[in-house]
């Protein structure tokens, strides 16, 4: 009699995992965790930026759901005021953490939103973890943020200096343009404008009323300072350039060597733009600097709603502006001659519309360049 083989069922379940969201505010942090999807969550509120008690809460959170010490801990928040050094604490002390574009997530069109932090903290616990699990489009709930290194974010402060000072520049003497032209008076803002003032007569012949003359001596006196502050910064930037070795400086090297590409420009584009991050693709290099199309596609109704706008603005802006001079410094090369091609005979509207596509484009040329080494077709080096 023979006896039948007896097989043996086993299910494989997947480890525990810890889930946890934070919703960060100046004052308080609200803490939720859970370890399955529809789970009501435990809910903690902590002093902000107390990393004690949130350590604390941790361990509490794993007894409480009667898990080890050592069961994994998946976390994340929405990129904020806080930055990165929170994100760069959790990876340190073991715990894996995703930092969400607040912009991305999921939203239900046409109902009004009810927002509170505690509903806040569940919807992120939601969305993490079918982020993990995979659940219905789960990898597409949010886009998560690339986390810079904190030699590459430190990189960045000089360029944003520099950016921030001349805008603290323009909108001072905006304003001394303003106060003058509400007297009917125009100056040039040279060296000896303080002189001038002292000679400025109005329609009427008399001079400049005194408050007004000395609120104009303090606000030229701010346009001094943030002058010599620029002129520092730019010193420093040339010094870098001249003696740094590191790759980032040297990415801006190479793309200075171009023409139409300056020290400006090339300083933003790998500092922001190309120094840490790590493209896969050309549609990536556009729709991380937001000129990629918005199509809206609806039965019967097909347009174009722009661009998109996404990703860093001062990217745009500047590939955008450096897209005009390549049309005027580099006139043969295949980029300019597919632009006049296209755009160039059509009207103001189209050319503008145009020259979007161009920088998207020149984008994507710079970023083989770097990657490659070899220079846009029939595109020129300087001298």
């Amino acid at each position: 009699m023979k006896t039948a083989a007896t097989r043996r069922m086993e299910t494989t379940l997947p480890p525990p995992v810890l889930y946890m969201a934070l919703e960060l505010a100046e004052g308080k942090w609200k803490l939720g965790f859970t370890v399955a999807f529809g789970q009501r969550p435990r809910q903690r509120e902590i002093a902000a930026r107390d990393t004690a008690a949130l350590l604390r809460e941790v361990r509490d959170a794993l007894a409480r759901f009667e898990l080890s010490a050592s069961t994994p801990v998946l976390s994340c928040y929405e990129a904020g005021r806080e930055g990165f050094w929170l994100h760069r604490f959790l990876e340190q002390v073991g715990i894996t953490n995703v930092v969400v574009d607040a912009g991305s997530m999921e939203t239900v069109p046409g109902r009004r939103r009810r927002k509170t932090d505690r509903l806040d903290v569940g919807k992120l616990l939601e969305c993490l973890i079918r982020h993990r699990e995979g659940r219905g489009r789960g990898r597409k709930v949010w886009s998560v943020v690339r986390v810079p290194s904190a030699e590459s974010e430190d990189a960045r402060q000089l360029n944003r200096e520099l950016m921030s000072l001349k805008h603290d520049r323009t909108r001072i003497t905006n304003r001394i343009h303003g106060l003058l032209a509400g007297q009917g008076v125009r100056l040039e803002l040279s060296d000896d404008f303080s002189e001038q003032l002292d000679t400025v007569e109005l329609w009427d012949g008399a001079p400049l009323p005194p408050r007004l003359h000395a609120r104009l001596l303090r606000d030229w006196e701010k346009v001094g300072i943030l002058c010599t502050q620029i002129q520092g910064l730019e010193r420093e930037r040339q010094q870098l350039l001249r003696t740094s070795q590191d790759p980032s400086v040297e990415l801006v090297r190479k793309l200075i060597a171009l023409r139409a590409i300056g020290v400006n420009s090339a300083w933003l584009f790998v500092m922001e733009f190309f120094g840490w991050r790590e493209f896969k693709n050309r549609r990536q290099v556009g729709a991380l600097a937001g000129l990629v199309a918005a199509p809206f596609s609806s039965g019967e109704s097909k347009r174009e709603l722009g661009i998109t706008k996404a990703g860093n603005r001062h990217i745009r802006a500047i590939a955008i502006e450096i897209a005009w001079c390549w049309l005027r410094f580099q006139p043969q090369s295949k980029l300019s001659r597919w632009y006049m091609q296209r755009f160039g005979h059509g009207s103001k509207r189209i050319r503008k519309i145009g020259i979007v596509a161009l920088a998207r484009r020149l984008l994507v040329e710079l970023w083989r360049y770097l990657e490659t080494g070899t220079p846009p077709e029939g595109a020129l080096l300087k001298g």
